[in-house]
């Protein structure tokens, strides 16, 4: 098949960490590069945000990137991006007049807004993933949420109109169907994690164990606490937790490249919650990682601590299980689905700092059972996490749009 994925914000060649460069990213490249690999022709759309960027590039994995003029030529936030999406959709039909694609796939909302208008005027069947739904973020962000308006009514067309919805956990069909999509548009396919580069370092556990054994008891248990550097991630009730863990120090991996991080709003914000609390010595930020440092970085940590208010899947959390990590997390969106409490990790509710504390210290407290999980946690991750695994089913899902012979009716989206 010929296949287009469209991912307005979120160019899989970015560097992760940023406010709008996180899960998305790794996703679009993840079922690109799988999608190539399964003998596919693969083309991914992105906005251009960078002036002197090519036009397109050639991924390493072998998919083809192409950027797309819409807006001024510069990283903007992608809730700014709404007015150029027109654009965008008009680029992508002239584009798609010439070179014709088999199905797309559009990632995020204001993506399939403007693959839902190319698509149709080509022809072309439109699958749609949201990542996040604005009925979820306007629930818990309320009036700090900056969505534009339209993107609820939007969504809504979107869960009617597109030809087929991939959706990333349980969680989030349940939302549409409120939504008004119709039964049996949605399939649950979850995000994915590389088994061979996010796996456990041998005997690691018990090297850790031997290691504090000989040094002494005074010697911090390391947590971590990875991604986008956002409010909405909870960082700051993990750092609220560590009066209640005097021998955990806090790792937080993510934000702007590291000569940036004094210049930067929410790392300010952060520290200053952390010497509030009192624990400024044991928090640590890392700044924005390659993708090769993160793995090591989990192996290095005894728990990893995903606390956020929300969450559409949640990538991090899976990585963590695959390197054979306990997940201490909140019991939201994805995270429902993938963490399994007294087996993998523990749940508590969002926003509850003093319940985080006593999970995580009951974990540290115990290393037969953070060995226990850790194991169980690796297996469920390499059982019904790998990326060959969710890539297949993605195919799958391309193939039955395309075998039932008709593309939904939809209106021109503007």
């Amino acid at each position: 098949m010929r296949i287009a994925l469209v991912s307005e914000h979120a160019n899989p060649l970015a560097r992760l960490g940023g406010a709008d460069a996180g899960g998305q990213n790794v996703h679009v490249a993840a079922v690109a590069a799988g999608l190539t690999r399964r003998g596919h022709d693969v083309t991914v759309y992105t906005r251009r945000d960078d002036a002197a960027a090519p036009d397109h590039s050639d991924a390493p994995e072998g998919y083809r990137v192409e950027l797309v003029p819409a807006g001024p030529p510069r990283v903007l936030p992608k809730d700014d991006l709404l007015p150029h999406m027109p654009a965008f959709a008009d680029w992508l039909a002239q584009r798609w007049q010439h070179e014709r694609f088999d199905v797309v796939h559009a990632h995020f909302w204001m993506s399939g807004i403007a693959t839902l208008s190319a698509g149709r005027r080509v022809g072309v069947p439109v699958l749609q993933t949201f990542h996040a739904l604005g009925t979820v973020k306007r629930r818990h962000q309320r009036a700090e949420d900056t969505s534009p308006d339209a993107r609820l009514p939007m969504e809504r067309r979107l869960a009617r109109e597109v030809d087929g919805i991939i959706a990333t956990c349980s969680d989030e069909v349940a939302e549409l169907r409120e939504m008004g999509m119709p039964p049996g548009r949605a399939h649950v396919i979850p995000c994915g994690v590389d088994t061979d580069v996010f796996r456990p370092v041998e005997h690691q556990p018990q090297h850790r164990a031997r290691h504090r054994a000989a040094v002494g008891p005074g010697t911090p248990y390391q947590l971590l606490s990875l991604g986008r550097l956002v409010p909405r991630k909870g960082v700051q009730d993990v750092i609220a937790a560590l009066p209640q863990l005097p021998d955990a120090e806090l790792v937080v991996a993510g934000g702007p490249p590291p000569e940036e991080l004094d210049d930067d709003p929410e790392i300010r914000r952060l520290r200053a919650a952390a010497a509030d609390q009192g624990v400024a010595a044991r928090v640590h930020f890392t700044g924005a990682l390659d993708r090769d440092a993160v793995a090591p970085l989990m192996c290095a940590s005894d728990v990893v601590v995903c606390a956020p208010w929300y969450e559409p899947f949640g990538i991090v959390p899976v990585e963590a299980m695959a390197c054979g990590r306990p997940v201490v997390g909140t019991a939201v969106g994805g995270l429902l689905d993938t963490v399994q409490p007294g087996r993998t990790g523990e749940l508590v509710p969002p926003r509850r700092p003093d319940r985080l504390a006593t999970e995580i210290q009951g974990l540290l407290d115990d290393p037969d059972r953070r060995e226990c999980y850790s194991r169980a946690a690796r297996h469920r991750a390499s059982r019904h996490y790998r990326w060959d695994q969710v890539v297949a089913e993605t195919e799958a899902a391309y193939q039955r749009v395309l075998h039932s012979g008709q593309i939904v009716p939809a209106e021109v989206a503007q």
